[in-house]
């Protein structure tokens, strides 16, 4: 009797290469003047440099992607990071508290871009 073929899912195994491909072609985009672009326009306009980034930043899974919480309606917001799985609260990433929306959101994004650069 013939054994059945044991089928391997490589998808994880895929994603980690276009994973590696995407941060190295992103990296070189990464500059002082593309900080201060998502500085003072975090939801608006972006140049397709900033827009690649920001692109890459929405994929992937919820396990410890950064959020923005606010803690006191119009004067508090806080970087929280999900938890990625059911039921689990997120936590906060640190102890900052930000006075405007537009603050904490590029806390976020300087935080995924420390992921990136790493």
């Amino acid at each position: 009797m013939a054994e059945t073929p044991v089928i391997v899912d490589k998808t994880l195994e895929v994603y980690a290469r276009w994973d590696a491909r995407m941060k190295a072609s992103l990296r070189p985009l990464v500059s002082e003047e593309l900080i201060a672009e998502h500085a003072r326009s975090p939801w608006g306009q972006h140049s397709d440099a900033l827009e690649r980034v920001l692109n890459y930043f929405r994929r992937g899974s919820e396990r410890g992607k950064y959020a923005v919480l606010c803690t006191r309606p119009h004067a508090e917001w806080r970087v929280i990071a999900m938890s990625g799985e059911r039921g689990k609260p997120p936590r906060f990433l640190d102890d900052r508290r930000f006075s405007s929306e537009r603050e904490a959101v590029h806390a976020v994004f300087l935080e995924r871009l420390k992921q990136l650069m790493a």
